[in-house]
């Protein structure tokens, strides 16, 4: 399976002709190209920077063999293409093309008790190659190879981010959801979780545009 590291939280993965492309948000400047090539498009949750509802609807309505996979709150948004947009919750499974799927987690991390807390939904792909957390640090019981992790937001914490790794202890991991990071912040806190920070496991940053094989 190959990675293609988007801007913020989006990754397109690719395996035997699939094209699954997570969390494309208004944060993500070729969100709508890298829509246009997917066979599915997977939503953690509905915050615009993980789900542009405009975009995402009108490649539903251009493209009769697009599906989206999401939570309630994100097929409410594209109730209009329902035969096509599927609600998923923790323990679901799908394959997607080539590309099995699981689903993970309930609801997105807080961030103050006045901001109310969505649905959010990880996506473990071909059990274990992948796993997408959305704006959670929810560990799925099962293994991870490849972590993408979040590390900038309103809800994030470098701690948490750091107990979240020990946790769910993947053989890599990729700092995604950073674009709130300054160039210095993504090497400090690359440094302060990385291999011989906190976890003692590879954190890469990769630029937008770069894919990598799994």
């Amino acid at each position: 399976m190959k990675l293609t590291k988007h801007a913020h939280a989006c990754v397109t993965l690719e395996k035997d002709g699939t094209r699954l492309v997570i969390d494309p948000g208004t944060f993500t400047p070729d969100a709508a190209e890298a829509v246009s090539r997917a066979h599915a498009v997977l939503i953690t949750h509905e915050h615009f920077d993980h789900f542009d509802e405009k975009l995402v609807a009108a490649a539903l309505e251009d493209r009769p063999d697009l599906h989206v996979y999401g939570t309630a709150a994100v097929a409410a948004a594209l109730g209009g293409q329902s035969s096509r947009v599927h609600t998923v919750i923790a323990g679901d499974t799908f394959t997607a093309g080539s590309i099995a799927v699981s689903v993970h987690g309930h609801r997105h991390a807080p961030i103050h008790a006045d901001i109310p807390c969505p649905d959010n939904v990880g996506y473990l792909l071909d059990g274990g190659v992948l796993y997408h957390p959305g704006d959670a640090y929810f560990a799925p019981e099962a293994p991870v190879r490849t972590l993408l992790l979040p590390t900038s937001g309103p809800w994030t914490k470098l701690g948490e981010a750091a107990d979240y790794v020990r946790a769910v202890k993947p053989e890599r991991v990729i700092q995604i959801h950073e674009l709130m990071l300054s160039e210095l912040g993504r090497q400090s806190t690359a440094n302060l979780l990385g291999e011989k920070g906190l976890t003692g496991t590879p954190i890469d940053l990769l630029e937008p545009g770069t894919t990598v094989q799994l």
